[in-house]
């Protein structure tokens, strides 16, 4: 693509991005043969499907309207699972910033899931530790989002081992 610099009435460069060749003599890309236009076929269609089984089966809000809860919430009680933690660990956790956590962990201490105590350390630093209702939350959420969805269940032991194969291959867990 060829770049020429122009300039505009107020006195900006402006730049002319026309391709350098005309369009009627660029060659067109090279029509995909049959075997190659089923295989895409068969692609999109084994995606749809995976996407389908995946957003069919919505545990995301299952477990938000089991627990009362938004899923940014459910997220962190499931952090918190692992290890009590400070508000700028979970915001590192969560990919949010510490204000916002601070709001998340005040709604969950408001219900009695989450304390949140001074660091021994760090006397400026809170550390957010579930209770025993947050650690009862958060194996619930765990128990829902780690259900299976049910149509695996009308496969066979062979087909499921087939299928592990084939999704190991997909996400490089077979190198």
């Amino acid at each position: 693509m060829r770049m020429k610099a122009m300039a505009d009435p107020a006195g900006a460069a402006l730049v002319d991005l026309a391709p350098a060749v005309p369009p009627a003599q660029v060659p067109a890309a090279p029509a995909p043969d049959a075997a190659e236009g089923a295989r895409d076929e068969h692609t999109r269609r084994a995606w749809d499907r995976l996407r389908t089984l995946v957003y069919d089966d919505n545990r995301r809000g299952e477990v938000s309207a089991t627990l009362g809860l938004s899923f940014v919430k459910v997220k962190a009680l499931r952090r918190l699972l692992v290890r009590p933690m400070s508000m700028r660990e979970l915001a590192l956790e969560l990919a949010t910033d510490k204000p916002y956590v601070t709001q998340i962990v005040d709604a969950l201490a408001e219900r009695g899931l989450v304390v949140r105590t001074v660091d021994e350390h760090d006397r400026r630093c809170r550390i957010a530790t579930l209770t025993e209702a947050g650690r009862e939350a958060a194996a619930r959420s765990e128990e829902i989002l780690t259900r299976p969805p049910a149509g695996l269940s009308r496969l066979s032991e062979r087909d499921l081992a087939e299928l592990n194969r084939i999704l190991d291959t997909l996400t490089g867990a077979d190198d």
